[in-house]
């Protein structure tokens, strides 16, 4: 008979995430954005605030938040940059947990973000409760979790790692004999199983995003482009990774678009990443991997449904109001630090 916990887990399975439709923002113009900026440009310096915003968000807001002074990213450089910053307000646009990991690291500063309902996949698919549960059920394993997790889950963790550090931090422990409790990344907790061999629990968590990328639309649309180079997100699952030429971090994709010689690429992730990398590499052909549909001329839907909820009309709107702050238990706050200032010291010695 199954463990009241494996009970719960079976049905944590069998309910999967809610996805939000993508929100439908009114269509501007070029003279609008261009007016919408400006302002919260003034509004930004009136506040003494900084914008932050993922490589996944509207290209948009990744503009804005170069044009004012502020930082495009990952979520942990995200945070980094927030701590480097002398704002007294860090204007977070991406998913929820960016946010609280920008406030974990600065305590001391007021964290706001446009819509609050800007979750993921994978931090709603790991409970924190349930979470806890599972590690006290295998004592013996270090916990390592990814960062998009809640600040309840990072509390929990002995490590927290981004997708650029998982598999040195995952070596390491194994360098020590240890044995790894994985979270909520299934396929990420695979790959870096795969190529490290470390004994690990892995959650069953996945992205709604990654998770849909057809492996025979992808190996169809490579016939169509001989000469291009695929690139893969390490949290996409195992038929995709296994046709990747580079597989990487949002940071490392980009830097292949940006280093390597080739010309055309064919990219499996969230598409928000497209802005960047046209903007370091315009010469280059990006081309989006099929998520849906039979044959390789399916149009991509690759894009977060929550990352689509920030925009530059509710940026605006929130810097208007001060809505929105990022709060956490203080207690919670610094449980949650540890794992993240460990990655941190961690990486500073490689």
């Amino acid at each position: 008979m199954n463990t009241p916990l494996e009970q719960k887990m079976a049905q944590l399975k069998q309910h999967p995430v809610v996805v939000p439709p993508h929100p439908a923002w009114p269509e501007l113009n070029n003279p609008q954005k261009a007016k919408l900026k400006e302002e919260i440009r003034q509004l930004l310096q009136d506040k003494n605030a900084v914008l932050v915003a993922h490589y996944y968000t509207d290209g948009d807001l990744q503009a804005l938040a170069e044009e004012s002074g502020g930082c495009v990213s990952d979520s942990l450089e995200m945070a980094r940059f927030g701590s480097q910053s002398d704002a007294e307000l860090l204007v977070v646009c991406g998913v929820r947990f960016m946010g609280e990991t920008a406030k974990i690291l600065n305590p001391e500063k007021r964290v706001i973000m446009p819509d609050l309902k800007a979750t993921c996949s994978l931090d709603e698919g790991c409970p924190a409760d349930l979470f806890r549960e599972f590690c006290d059920a295998h004592p013996e394993h270090t916990v390592v979790v990814y960062a998009n997790t809640s600040a309840a889950v990072k509390a929990r963790a002995d490590w927290m790692v981004t997708s650029s550090i998982a598999l040195p931090v995952v070596q390491h422990l194994a360098d020590q004999g240890k044995k790894v409790l994985w979270a909520p990344d299934k396929h990420l907790g695979h790959y870096v199983q795969k190529l490290t061999g470390v004994e690990m629990l892995l959650w069953p968590g996945s992205c709604v995003v990654h998770e849909e990328f057809k492996s025979v639309a992808l190996s169809r649309l490579r016939k169509l482009h001989k000469d291009a180079t695929i690139l893969v997100h390490p949290e996409s699952p195992d038929e995709i990774i296994r046709q990747a030429d580079v597989v990487g971090s949002t940071t490392a994709l980009i830097k292949a678009v940006k280093d390597l010689p080739n010309q055309k690429f064919i990219i499996a992730t969230d598409e928000g990443i497209f802005w960047k990398m046209h903007q370091l590499a315009p010469d280059k052909k990006l081309i989006a991997a099929p998520t849906a549909g039979e044959g390789a001329s399916c149009e991509s839907c690759a894009h977060c449904p929550w990352m689509g909820m920030n925009s530059l009309q509710n940026l605006k709107q929130v810097l208007e109001t001060n809505k929105h702050e990022i709060l956490i238990d203080e207690n919670i706050r610094q449980q949650a630090v540890v794992p993240i200032r460990r990655m941190l010291d961690f990486a500073a010695t490689r």
